[in-house]
């Protein structure tokens, strides 16, 4: 009986295991890149590489108007990406995916274990959640590209905080993390919170604009600030998380203490004053998100209705505890200028309920840009707006014609019309411009109706020819102006041109130095403890070699302190003596050790034939130093090249090559990809990338830990000396190309490109040039 359970039981296993690869081949049959990119098999990288050149030729969105182009266009790439990595070619060749092969039998491993004991197999076993096409496509609405992000979405992170995904194909955690991530995506989009998803691997160069050197990354984008996300993915952590993202002084907490000096604030401030009254013992993140898209216009306070000490302002304003209620007070703090009520607080009704109440009724002018948006350029007869502009002064004296002033706003409220004020002494060119007659109105206030005609500051305008008093004499003269106006808009003769207005309420230098050092010192602060430590290996190097100066020199003048102390000073010829053999001692190591030991430049070809030992198993330590070259300049750049490298040729660890640009172009290509943040590289996506001189670049690559930095070529032009000179070529240096030096303009300017090449040279010793680091060392073909 045993052993025929035990037969059984392997016969059910062997059945489970060829159901479980038909699994993985059907799967696999969903995305196949040979197919996708028209290639066989046994195709080699050469051929690979033609195929995606001509298919993304043929399938680029710039290109085809095809509907379905763009994604045909991310397959390409994905088919490329696969089969262009001999390791994920290999897996996807034996097991149908590109995953670990190893991980792939370990889950085989571990399922098998002791089936007979309890033949258990769970769904995982069947499901292969590798491929990108079966996950959750809710992503795609979100997904952003570089251009999007900077031209659109870096702006509007100064309106609403956004939070971003970073993810990739081929990603365990990604898997993990959707669930959580979509549902928290829509709660906080709802709430007016911005939304973003990259792919790091079709969107690299922006994933390293962001610093996300790992997937799954999330991070939050406020006022143009980055910060990552480190807690557990979770939907309480997620809200958490965007709540700190903003500013800790969005809305005050408003009790029957201090609303009256709330409210009060907004004749200082030149804000309407919101008040949101609720039964949540904390302010709704949607309020605070609202009052980070509005900061600019409002002051928001909140009111929490539960709370005892607040009960005589819930019966002043009449107040339903049970039911959240919006409140707007401009110029008259006792009773509302506008006010909503729902039971759920809905974005748009609060966005339509706000934007309607940006500005106080007679709001003051207070910089250029308020001026602008309160008084439009004007676009056409229909769209006239015209701005009645009281100047006045600060003071009790002037406070009956503002008043005045301002009911007569209240009773002739209209869309055409916008009624501002300023104060005469703050705006003093404004007030100069407009007011021919500074002593009519002297110690008076007065009414101008103005419009902007465009946006270099002229306008046309009449004045009140008598001083505003408020009377309901002036009241009368100015609603027939205004009623004339609207007939006749020829009635404003005057004309000028204003400048720039001041702004008023603009911090102080140095709060604004303040504040921007306290951010500065926050994100390095947070960069510190959780960015990647290759971002801070420069700040980090900086710090402790300036420590290690400064302690240096401290211990070393003690020293000499002390010797100074025990020791009498020696003669002067002794002294003198002993510091020329010093200097000569240190000029004669310094020399020894730059003295090159050959009297000439060796420089290699690198080809299919020497790659291996040249780059690919080049010992640790070792750097070959590559010039890109074509056969037009291949002379006179070599002659360059070593005249400038020369004087490092006495290092073992160097080694100068010459590589080909008519040959390996596509080598070169696929190797500026990775330092595109560093040079202007353009991409597959650029249709000049062929046609691109890349004659002159330097390239030092460290075969064993995959990493290359990279010489630009000197731009003709910039320094006139290096153009007008031609070395002469010094007979004892020779390269396996030697030629007769030129001394024609073309050869020149060709030279040229490898001006202050040596000081590069110098920071490559130093260590202190970036570093751009690949996976593998692509194939030279």
């Amino acid at each position: 009986m045993e052993l025929g359970r035990a037969g059984l039981a392997w016969t059910a296993a062997l059945l489970l295991a060829a159901l479980g690869a038909q699994a993985a081949a059907a799967a696999a049959g969903g995305f196949d890149p040979y197919r996708v990119l028209g290639v066989g098999r046994s195709s080699s990288q050469a051929d690979i590489k033609k195929a995606y050149k001509r298919l993304a030729r043929e399938w680029h969105p710039d290109k085809n108007k095809d509907p379905g182009a763009e994604d045909k266009f991310i397959q390409i790439s994905k088919a490329y990406e696969i089969l262009s990595n001999e390791e994920k070619r290999a897996n996807f060749d034996r097991y149908g995916e590109a995953g670990e092969s190893q991980g792939h039998s370990q889950h085989q491993h571990r399922h098998f274990h002791h089936f007979h004991e309890g033949f258990y197999f769970d769904e995982s076993f069947f499901h292969f959640p590798f491929n990108s096409e079966r996950r959750d496509t809710s992503d795609e609405k979100y997904l952003l590209h570089y251009s999007h992000y900077i031209n659109e979405i870096l702006p509007d992170s100064f309106k609403k905080p956004y939070l971003i995904k970073i993810t990739s194909d081929w990603c365990f955690s990604c898997i993990h993390i959707e669930p959580v991530w979509k549902e928290v995506a829509q709660e906080l989009e709802a709430l007016g919170v911005g939304i973003g998803v990259v792919h790091a691997g079709y969107e690299r160069r922006l994933a390293q604009h962001l610093g996300a050197h790992s997937t799954p990354s999330i991070l939050g984008l406020v006022s143009g600030r980055v910060t990552f996300f480190h807690s557990a993915v979770v939907r309480d952590n997620l809200r958490l998380f965007v709540e700190t993202l903003l500013p800790g002084n969005l809305v005050e907490k408003i009790t029957d203490k201090n609303y009256i000096h709330f409210l009060s604030n907004w004749k200082r401030e030149n804000k309407p004053h919101v008040l949101l009254f609720d039964h949540m013992p904390v302010v709704p993140l949607f309020y605070k998100l609202t009052a980070f898209a509005y900061r600019h216009y409002l002051a928001f306070g909140y009111v929490y209705v539960g709370l005892r000490g607040t009960e005589e302002l819930s019966r002043q304003y009449n107040i339903n505890v049970y039911t959240p209620t919006m409140m707007i007070f401009k110029e008259h703090i006792d009773r509302p200028a506008d006010v909503v009520q729902a039971r759920d607080m809905k974005k748009q009704l609060i966005d339509d309920f706000l934007s309607q109440n940006k500005f106080l009724m007679v709001a003051r002018l207070t910089s250029q840009g308020l001026f602008q948006e309160l008084c439009p350029v004007k676009k056409s007869h229909r769209q006239r707006k015209h701005c009645v502009l009281l100047l006045t002064g600060e003071g009790e004296k002037y406070a009956e014609a503002y008043e005045a002033f301002l009911t007569f706003a209240v009773a002739n409220t209209k869309d055409t019309l916008r009624f501002v004020h300023t104060y005469k002494d703050r705006q003093p060119e404004l007030a100069d411009a407009l007011l021919l007659d500074e002593e009519k109105y002297r110690g008076r206030s007065a009414v101008v109706i103005l419009e902007r005609r465009n946006n270099a500051g002229k306008v046309a305008y009449k004045t009140l020819e008598e001083a505003w008093r408020g009377s309901k004499e002036d009241n009368f003269i100015l609603l027939d102006l205004l009623d004339q106006l609207r007939t006749d808009p020829g009635l404003l003769s005057s004309e000028t041109v204003l400048a720039d207005l001041n702004d008023e309420l603009a911090p102080m230098f140095l709060v604004r130095w303040f504040s921007s050092t306290l951010d500065y010192i926050s994100a390095y602060w947070d960069s510190l403890f959780h960015s990647n430590w290759r971002e801070m290996m420069p700040l980090l190097s900086l710090l402790f070699s300036a420590l290690f100066i400064l302690f240096g020199t401290v211990i070393v003048q003690a020293f000499s302190d002390s010797s100074d102390t025990r020791d009498s000073p020696p003669s002067e010829k002794e002294e003198t003596a002993t510091k020329t053999e010093k200097n000569d001692t240190s000029f004669s190591k310094e020399s020894n050790s730059r003295v090159p030991k050959k009297g000439f430049v060796e420089v290699t070809e690198l080809t299919d034939i020497n790659y291996n030992s040249n780059l690919v198993r080049l010992r640790p330590g070792h750097i070959n130093v590559v010039l890109i070259l074509s056969n037009s300049t291949k002379t006179m750049l070599l002659q360059k090249f070593a005249l400038e490298v020369y004087t490092f040729t006495g290092s073992s660890c160097l080694h100068f090559s010459f590589l080909s640009l008519d040959k390996h172009r596509e080598w070169l290509e696929y190797l500026l990809e990775f330092a595109q943040d560093a040079a202007p590289i353009p991409n597959q996506y650029d249709k000049h990338f062929l046609e691109r001189d890349y004659t002159g670049y330097v390239l030092a690559l460290n075969g064993h830990k995959k990493y290359f930095c990279l010489f630009k070529p000197h731009r003709v032009g910039d320094e006139g000396g290096t153009l007008g000179s031609c070395e002469d070529y010094d007979s004892s240096l020779h390269t396996e190309a030697r030629g007769k030096p030129s001394c024609s303009p073309g050869s020149r300017s060709i030279k040229s490109k490898l001006h202050k090449l040596s000081f590069w040279m110098e920071r490559l010793l130093e260590g202190s040039l970036q570093r751009f680091y690949i996976p593998s060392w692509p194939a030279l073909d």
